[in-house]
């Protein structure tokens, strides 16, 4: 049983919870909780390494007997040691470490998210999980955006790293990725309401940061601004939400057509 936080898988853990710069450097991230767990079984992505306290639950304790069925290696860890690496305020006891997940970019994209300076990572984390619903080819993340691995991202997402492909890129990139789609920003108030907006068509919609929306490489890509048409006095939606509302328009227009 592991009871040291000198330990160096302890240590491991921590850093790579703590650090994206480590995350890139070592390739992995570390994933937490027995729902979590269980995507990445499901995906048949395996952890490098699955740490789990003794007082782990029936459930949580038939997922590591079924990694370990795998190959994968798991080790006891104090619940005092765990809980000083883990990441959550309330651990369930479970945690792997797992290789960064890499879904091949789509070579016909006709759906992309791009998300611009997000650095909320509830936010970015919940905007994966609505863009894994509502059928987003995949996810661009600019640069200024929170690190797709993190902890909370990973968290919020909900197991949307294991079914969509997630590309970091910069604006050269994106507009070579982007290349053939309507490009449509979403604004606050400016531009098309997204109900009159064509979205039948390859589109690329792209999503700017909760405190000063998208930046001027964002506006130069775009050539069309879209908005959501909300009551007048209301506060503006946050990122996440406005997200799922635009995604979703999406889908509804393209229902009953074949992607």
């Amino acid at each position: 049983m592991i009871t040291s936080l000198q330990n160096p898988k302890i240590k491991r853990v921590r850093l790579l919870n703590s650090q994206s710069k480590s995350r890139k450097k070592q390739g992995a991230f570390v994933l937490e909780g027995v729902r979590l767990l269980e995507e990445s079984l499901n995906a048949g992505i395996d952890p490098e390494l699955v740490l789990h306290t003794p007082d782990l639950d029936q459930r949580g304790t038939e997922l590591v007997a079924q990694f370990q069925d795998r190959g994968v290696p798991a080790e006891l860890t104090a619940p005092e040691i765990f809980e000083a690496a883990s990441d959550t305020t309330s651990p369930q006891g479970i945690l792997g470490i797992l290789p960064l997940i890499s879904i091949p970019f789509p070579h016909e994209a006709n759906f992309i998210l791009i998300t611009d300076e997000i650095r909320d990572p509830g936010n970015l984390g919940t905007l994966m999980r609505s863009a894994a619903a509502a059928g987003v080819d995949a996810l661009i993340v600019t640069p200024g955006t929170v690190d797709p691995y993190s902890p909370k991202v990973t968290r919020a997402a909900m197991g949307a790293h294991f079914h969509l492909p997630v590309k970091s890129a910069s604006w050269g990139e994106i507009s070579n990725l982007t290349k053939g789609m309507q490009c449509l920003l979403a604004d606050m108030n400016a531009g098309l309401p997204i109900w009159d907006a064509n979205l039948a068509d390859p589109t690329a919609i792209i999503l700017g940061g909760e405190a000063h929306g998208a930046g001027i490489e964002a506006r130069q890509l775009a050539e069309q601004s879209v908005h959501i048409p909300m009551e007048k006095g209301t506060e503006s939606l946050n990122a996440a939400s406005a997200g799922a509302v635009l995604l979703f328009e999406v889908r509804r227009q393209r229902s009953g057509r074949n992607k």
